[in-house]
């Protein structure tokens, strides 16, 4: 079984919505929530992640020892998600050898030439798609 991380932060919208269809998709699946802040590690945990951890630290120690990463594109640019991503959180992550599945979300003066306007719901669906191929 892979070890698949969501990262997420402000309110953990994203983050719960992805959980929600990862444990929908793949039940026997675990599933570690790393939130930027309490308010996205409780989101996440409501939507059935099965562990959960806040801040910096779970952030560095997940990029090192998981398969699979998943979250908003903000969590590879250092100040993002309105400067709740830290430098060494964004290196950590873009520097992780795991395969990193990033939602393309053009907000915080960071856009993303190319993507299509796809609803959260559309998106999701093309991560659990992807994570159903990495399984």
């Amino acid at each position: 079984m892979k070890k698949i991380t969501v990262i997420d932060g402000q309110g953990g919208k994203m983050g719960r919505a992805i959980v929600e269809q990862l444990k929908k998709q793949f039940p026997q699946q675990e599933i570690l929530a790393v939130g930027t802040n309490n308010t996205a590690t409780t989101a996440m945990l409501k939507a059935g992640a099965d562990y959960g951890a806040t801040g910096e630290n779970p952030v560095i120690v997940a990029a090192r020892d998981s398969d699979l990463i998943i979250g908003p594109v903000g969590i590879v640019i250092a100040d993002s998600l309105h400067g709740e991503v830290t430098p060494v959180m964004a290196a950590a992550v873009g520097q992780s050898q795991a395969r990193q599945l990033l939602i393309p979300v053009n907000r915080c003066n960071h856009q993303i030439i190319g993507c299509s306007n796809l609803s959260l719901g559309e998106l999701i669906s093309s991560v659990i798609e992807e994570v159903r191929k990495c399984l």
